[in-house]
């Protein structure tokens, strides 16, 4: 038998036992029961409404690139590719075709890269495709990509979860493992497995129900009673308990973290020295203790990994607790006396919420008084859009593991996104992140980013918080599904496709 969420929930409330051999072993095994955070506000392929539907779309949608389980880039719709001249990349098709029967063809990848570029876009990526001068196809199973300057950031562009392909005048038609068969708004989507997908014998699971558990609790009730056969977001409470049953398995990596962004167009906050004070004020470990329940690490400069060979160690404490500074930033920029903002977080997800509730303390010790907004996703990413706060707490993870990953979240070019500041354009990051993309000689990028890093310090339009042991957890029946490590851990589902549930 299948439980209901209300009786999830009265059997979390009341303490029961959670015995789920039987949900489990009544569930078909070639279906996978996925227990989601959130119902994803839309599926449209090049927009960002957050990196739980990303993975999602991305067992539908493919781009020319993605990653293999070990974070290596890998071919995709493309089977292979290299560079071509200082500007080009030519990328060489595989045989593959589109959920509607149509093969994949050099036309198709120039359509969705116009699409994605073009004036009217509402794309995630749109800025950074526009350093795609223009496409050439010389025959259908061939691109030649060809760029404004040298770029050697190409193939991790193409291997953006908000850069997939789609077939030619449309966006809902992808060529990914899993087409999507049904869907119910708030509750549940419904996958079906692609018996056309170019990987032979591949997805070896052939029906995925997501089912939307917004309450981070239920969702891990729903995985203790067999409901559910894999989670995302997994509560860091919870993970001890996780990792302790011998039915389940754990799996999580340090490459997500917690933020800071401000608003740029007005208030206190569009002063460096302001937003500098807000980055001293914080007690980062606070927030692992009391977010995460110590799973994750201080996070005092830009989310570079230490195993990174752009990572410098000086610059990566920049951001260290030192309240007598922050007062004196705030005094010299005229608000010795404090002053009164909105902080703006998710009542959705309790890291959010936790971290929005130890920044409030600690910028209160300094004279900084936060009123903390929590509305439920869908408000946070509409009020962050619009630019409707003062400070913003903000949760994610690069989009690479290449410091030009960064782009998305320090880049203030761009345009307005719930995951940068708003409004908050700085020219010498913008300029360096550039330089960093078209330089092809690894020490002198080394040089670039180092000198990003000491800026973006100095002008805090983004401010880091805390590492964040971000996990899946699953029963030991699904074999070959595993968490991506580092900045690609919201790649994760890529892994599904050659995943399995054992009986």
């Amino acid at each position: 038998m299948t439980l209901s969420r209300r009786t999830l929930l009265a059997a979390a409330a009341a303490g029961l036992p959670l015995v789920g051999t039987a949900a489990q072993a009544a569930r078909p095994t070639d279906l996978l029961t996925f227990g989601l955070s959130g119902y994803p506000p839309n599926l449209q392929p090049w927009a960002n409404t957050g990196a739980s539907v990303g993975g999602l779309k991305l067992l539908m949608f493919r781009g020319l690139l993605s990653y293999a389980p070990d974070g290596s880039l890998r071919g995709e719709l493309a089977e292979r590719w290299e560079q071509d001249g200082p500007t080009a990349w030519v990328f060489h098709l595989r045989d593959a075709v589109f959920h509607n029967g149509n093969p994949v063809t050099s036309d198709d990848v120039r359509w969705s890269i116009e699409q994605i570029a073009g004036e009217h876009s509402t794309a995630y990526l749109r800025a950074e495709f526009q350093g795609v001068d223009h496409v050439e196809t010389p025959d259908a199973k061939t691109v030649r990509l060809v760029m404004k300057r040298p770029t050697v950031t190409v193939p991790l562009l193409m291997a953006s979860m908000y850069a997939p392909i789609t077939a030619r005048g449309t966006i809902d038609i992808g060529a990914g493992p899993f087409m999507l068969q049904d869907q119910e708004r708030g509750v549940s989507v419904d996958l079906v497995a692609f018996d056309k997908f170019y990987r032979p014998g591949q997805p070896q699971i052939r029906r995925i129900r997501g089912v939307v558990y917004a309450d981070e609790n239920i969702r891990v009730t729903a995985l203790r009673t067999g409901d559910v056969d894999l989670i995302e977001y997994v509560p860091w409470q919870s993970m001890q308990t996780l990792d302790a049953d011998p039915a389940l398995k754990l799996d999580g990596t340090n490459g997500a973290f917690m933020y800071l962004v401000f608003n740029g167009d007005s208030g206190p906050f569009t002063d460096a020295r302001v937003r500098l004070a807000a980055a001293l004020a914080i007690r980062r470990e606070e927030i692992v203790q009391a977010a995460f329940f110590g799973r994750g690490a201080p996070l005092e400069g830009l989310p570079l990994s230490p195993e990174s060979p752009f990572f410098d160690k000086a610059l990566s404490q920049g951001w260290r607790y030192d309240p007598g500074r922050a007062k004196a930033l705030l005094a010299e920029a005229g608000h010795a006396g404090g002053f009164s903002c909105s902080l703006l977080s998710t009542s959705q997800f309790g890291m959010m919420k936790s971290t929005g509730e130890v920044v409030q303390s600690h910028l209160a010790e300094i004279g900084i008084k936060a009123d903390l907004a929590l509305p439920d996703w869908a408000g946070r990413l509409n009020r962050g859009n619009r630019g409707q706060y003062d400070l913003s707490i903000g949760g994610t993870a690069m989009d690479n593991n290449d410091p030009d990953g960064l782009t998305s979240l320090i880049d203030g070019s761009l345009p307005p996104s719930f995951q940068r500041s708003f409004d908050l354009p700085i020219p010498e990051i913008t300029e360096l992140l550039a330089a960093g993309r078209a330089e092809f000689d690894a020490v002198k990028r080394k040089a670039i980013y180092q000198k990003l890093q000491s800026v973006a310090i100095e002008k805090a339009s983004f401010v880091g918080l805390a590492w964040r042991s971000q996990a899946y957890a699953m029963t030991k029946r699904l074999v070959g599904f595993q968490n991506i490590a580092g900045a690609l851990t919201f790649y994760s589902n890529l892994t599904l496709d050659n995943a399995s549930m054992n009986g």
